[in-house]
């Protein structure tokens, strides 16, 4: 009987120190309601959803926002330089690290994004986005995508700088 209720103790310490199983699910649900705010263009729910010391990483290496530049920059694009974004094929999965440099829940999503311009330009891009989610809302996130080919799609051409000297 003792061994049973020894067991039965350790049974409860042992969920007592996991989180909860709804919590990658609410961070699906912030990053889905983050990305609806991106396609609606509404401003006010993207600051609602990212939190004071948010840090945004891409698409480049060294390219990083905080909260305030990065909200600052979503005013001024839906203001003067999108008429729409819209995520097709678009898909999260959520993973809470335990150990490691930054652990927590983390949801990672990835989709081509189709973006109309004001001036009637369009691209279709490939972006992986991951966020960090606490508190139910985006403390840290990372961006992926071709720049180059966003370029390329706007009518940009490279060339070599050796190529452009006469």
């Amino acid at each position: 009987m003792k061994q049973v209720i020894l067991f039965f103790l350790f049974f409860l310490a042992a969920l007592a120190c996991r989180r909860p199983a709804e919590e990658p699910t609410r961070a699906v649900d912030i990053v889905k309601k983050y990305i609806r705010a991106v396609e609606t263009m509404d401003y006010g729910t993207m600051d609602s959803l990212l939190a004071p010391g948010y840090v945004g990483y891409g698409p480049s290496y060294g390219d990083s926002v905080t909260r305030k530049t990065a909200l600052e920059n979503w005013k001024y694009n839906i203001t003067h330089l999108y008429d729409s974004i819209r995520y097709t094929r678009s898909r999260q999965v959520a993973v809470t690290l335990t150990d490691g440099p930054d652990p927590g829940t983390w949801v990672s999503n990835w989709g081509e994004v189709h973006i109309t311009y004001r001036d009637g330009n369009q691209v279709i891009l490939w972006i992986n986005s991951t966020y960090k989610i606490e508190k139910d809302r985006i403390v840290k996130s990372y961006t992926f995508y071709n720049e180059a080919d966003a370029l390329r799609q706007l009518g940009y051409v490279f060339c070599r700088p050796e190529d452009l000297k006469e």
